[in-house]
């Protein structure tokens, strides 16, 4: 079970913003920016690589809840990023995917 698992079960304390039947949200623990979220599925896929054309829905919704996280913290209008990583050289340290939505600075390109 992957510690993001984990924080979806309440197995580990986070701080979460949104769950519902499909999706955890929560603040990262090691935030890069003002507003640093990571968005879940419940369901265990380990990277994007695992990802199968009947779970487009599923990522869609990861990214209608980034939206609606993004405008409930105020940051729709001035800007921020989306990002999945994917694997070791891409940043990927949680075999789980997840979406992070960052924001409330000036985020410079390239990154990293």
């Amino acid at each position: 079970m992957t510690l993001f698992e984990k924080i979806a079960n309440h197995e580990i304390p986070a701080k979460i913003v949104h769950e519902d039947d499909d999706l955890v949200a929560f603040h990262d623990i090691n935030p890069q920016a003002p507003h640093h979220i990571i968005i879940i599925p419940r369901r265990p896929i380990a990277s994007i690589n695992e990802v199968e054309p009947n779970d487009a829905e599923l990522i869609g919704k990861m990214v209608i809840l980034a939206k609606e996280l993004a405008q409930r913290l105020g940051v729709s209008d001035s800007g921020y990023r989306l990002v999945f990583n994917c694997g070791a050289q891409g940043g990927q340290t949680v075999e789980h995917v997840h979406l992070h939505l960052i924001g409330g600075r000036q985020l410079h390109w390239p990154p990293g």
